[in-house]
């Protein structure tokens, strides 16, 4: 993803490229930054120079806008040349009036709407996105599509919750050789601290607002999640399938600077 951003870090060397050969004069360098930082829709602000910060381009958050406000946005995002635009929480009725307008692939059970092709896988390694049960999947999906259309390379490992433990272990192998694991689970959500316990990579725990009454809409895998006993897990809010997603991509993509 990291060459999808109008201004990304490339784009700035070429800048600097052009003013070093003396083919572009500061004055219109300073121009052209300043065209970048951001545009104003009058509902939304949108930020072209995140790539540049982060190296990942602004990702739309759905929820909450209108499918209007949508098609404005990613209109902005795809007139500064942005490639691939990532949607989440879409709901399928806004999906649809949004497709009318630009060309969305749409993952209904994660509510992710998309542009642009997924990209080839660019990270270190593998990204294991784990879940307790089945009513897990939509925030498992969240992860792993956004994982996916973040460049990495996602093994779906769903349906392998404490409750059953041999159905974990007998993908032992797989969930070794991971770079990062996104381990969702709802109930008590013991997931993670299992899965922390078998690994040497850092673990995502994404708590998810399934279970009984006690289980307070994902608060009591929240806090067993941010209680494990086995180091190297990290907690997401509850639901928050993207965040894993993103910060694993983040993990598998670190490298030495100037790799």
């Amino acid at each position: 993803m990291k060459n999808q951003g109008i201004l990304n870090s490339q784009g700035a060397l070429k800048i600097l490229e052009e003013i070093k050969a003396g083919n572009l004069s500061p004055e219109d360098a300073l121009f052209k930054l300043r065209l970048q930082p951001f545009e104003d829709l009058g509902y939304a602000k949108v930020d072209h120079h995140r790539a540049l910060r982060t190296g990942i381009p602004e990702i739309i958050y759905g929820e909450g806008k209108t499918p209007e406000q949508i098609i404005g946005i990613a209109s902005a995002m795809m007139d500064k040349g942005q490639g691939v635009i990532v949607i989440t929480r879409l709901i399928k009725e806004h999906a649809e009036i949004v497709a009318k307008k630009i060309p969305i692939t749409y993952h209904e059970m994660a509510r992710i709407g998309m542009l642009g092709d997924m990209p080839k896988p660019d990270g270190i390694g593998k990204i294991v996105v784990a879940t307790g049960g089945t009513t897990d999947l939509p925030v498992a999906e969240e992860a792993a599509i956004t994982a996916e259309a973040l460049g990495n390379e996602v093994i779906r490992m769903y349906d392998v919750g404490v409750a059953g433990l041999h159905r974990l272990l007998s993908r032992l192998e797989e969930l070794m050789s991971a770079q990062v694991i996104v381990a969702v689970a709802g109930m008590e959500g013991a997931l993670p601290s299992v899965v922390g316990g078998l690994v040497d990579v850092p673990v995502i725990a994404v708590p998810v607002s399934v279970g009984y009454g006690a289980s307070f809409n994902g608060l009591s895998a929240l806090l067993t999640m941010l209680n494990s006993c086995a180091s190297g897990v990290c907690a997401m809010n509850i639901d928050n399938g993207f965040g894993g997603g993103y910060l694993a991509s983040m993990i598998n993509h670190q490298r030495p600077m100037g790799v």
